[in-house]
């Protein structure tokens, strides 16, 4: 069942109030998510935080992580720059899909300026239940080099 991932989730501050919401709902909805921050709507860079989710990610401690700052993209891009992360920038469910089935995704990434915490919840769940296609696996491999 894909409510059994662990799943790692962080922010920054543009995005707590939305991290914080989507957590209690998904929480409730029997999902298991490790929140690693940021703490306060007041201060928490997103670099550290993406590395963060990143390694944990990559090194197999959790299945998926999830970022959240104001557009999504400053924790792609430093998600990214962990080595074997494949982190998404995604603001609707077909990107957050393909992403998923196509390129084997292991982080999604989003925006709390970009939309509403169902909007990015009905994005998370579509992700989640995604499944990697093995089409791409030659492509995917020329990442690493």
């Amino acid at each position: 069942m894909q409510q059994q991932k662990k799943i790692i989730m962080g922010c920054d501050l543009a995005a707590y109030d939305m991290k914080c919401e989507i957590i209690r709902i998904m929480r409730g909805n029997g999902y298991q998510i490790e929140d690693v921050g940021c703490d306060s709507s007041h201060e928490g860079l997103y670099t550290p935080i993406a590395k963060t989710v990143a390694h944990a990610v990559v090194s197999g401690e959790f299945d998926c992580g999830i970022l959240l700052c104001g557009t999504g993209q400053g924790m792609a891009m430093a998600a990214n720059k962990v080595k074997n992360a494949r982190a998404a920038l995604c603001y609707d469910i077909f990107p957050a899909v393909m992403s998923k089935r196509d390129n084997n995704a292991n982080i999604l990434c989003t925006g709390a300026w970009m939309m509403d915490v169902s909007k990015a919840i009905q994005i998370i769940e579509a992700w989640l239940f995604s499944e990697y296609a093995g089409n791409h696996d030659e492509g995917l491999a020329l990442l690493e080099e």
